[in-house]
């Protein structure tokens, strides 16, 4: 496999014809100088300090459905949807081509999210739980999101995603590993979250109160003295940004589970290998000192 480094620092990632949100925004920021959280050791056994990091992206078929988490730049005629959620839902209308790329596959039971991005407006759409009956759309919730700005979702509601975050900004893409370098943090779940959250978060999913239990929104990053050497070339473009960017605790699902968009570039036998990675290797960071607003994406600079 061919591989380009391109040596600019910090640039801000971008998706077609958008920088995703502003590079001051919280998705954006380094975070390898945060201090440790207090209760970082207890979050990462809430999680699991044995239990593999997991890449939840490839290449191919798994089960018969893609794997990772698709998303489109073609545009359809503006539709309106019928939400689950309509009280915590962006009513529209959302330009939904005609045959999206849904998680999952057609046939899918699971999230089944739709994410289409509109690069003429810089507009987000994000669905959780899309289907199409007829002409119609339906979904439990959606939320549509400015890239170009730092707006974040109000208090309490939800997105498409658990933590009332957009899902994109945080996949991993083929062509940022293929680049040399991810520049932003990347979205990650659990298996037991806590009925709270912390900004950049804006929702909870979960009835469980013990405070040692990570809420959502929650950032973690791969130790500064984790040796990644060793690792493919693609693997460590990866693992740099877990050191420099870290995660953030998005949604319920498996435990350290990474998430991506499905491409049939990536070489899944290289990306089984971030499996040799336990949770005891990450750390759970404070990040209070970066908010500007409890209100807003916008992060403190260094």
């Amino acid at each position: 496999m061919c591989f380009a480094i391109l040596f600019q620092l910090n640039a801000n990632p971008t998706l077609g014809k958008c920088e995703v949100f502003p590079a001051n925004n919280i998705w954006n920021t380094p975070i390898d100088k945060l201090p440790v959280h207090s209760l970082s050791k207890a979050y990462v056994q809430s999680i699991g300090a044995q239990k593999k990091l997991k890449a939840d992206f490839g290449s191919g078929l798994w089960e018969g459905s893609p794997i990772g988490i698709p998303f489109t730049l073609k545009t359809g005629s503006p539709v309106s949807v019928k939400f689950e959620y309509a009280e915590e839902s962006d009513p529209g209308p959302y330009p939904i081509p005609a045959n999206p790329p849904i998680e999952g596959g057609e046939t899918s039971d699971g999230d089944r999210h739709v994410l289409v991005l509109d690069e003429k407006t810089c507009k987000l759409y994000e669905l959780y739980s899309a289907r199409k009956k007829g002409n119609a759309w339906t979904a439990g919730s959606g939320a549509i999101f400015d890239l170009k700005s730092n707006e974040i979702r109000p208090a309490n509601w939800t997105s498409a995603d658990a933590a009332g975050l957009p899902i994109l900004p945080g996949l991993v893409r083929y062509e940022e590993v293929a680049a040399g370098e991810i520049t932003h943090a990347i979205r990650f779940t659990a298996r037991r979250t806590q009925k709270a959250y912390v900004w950049p978060a804006r929702h909870y999913a979960s009835k469980i109160t013990d405070k040692n239990v990570p809420p959502m929104g929650m950032r973690f990053r791969l130790k500064a003295n984790f040796n990644i050497e060793g690792f493919s070339k693609e693997n460590q473009v990866i693992l740099r940004a877990l050191k420099k960017y870290g995660m953030i605790l998005a949604d319920n699902g498996s435990d350290w589970f990474l998430s991506g968009v499905p491409d049939e570039k990536w070489n899944n036998d290289l990306l089984h290998k971030l499996g040799k990675i336990t949770g005891d290797q990450f750390e759970a960071v404070n990040s209070e000192s970066l908010i500007v607003s409890p209100d807003s994406g916008e992060a403190r600079q260094n």
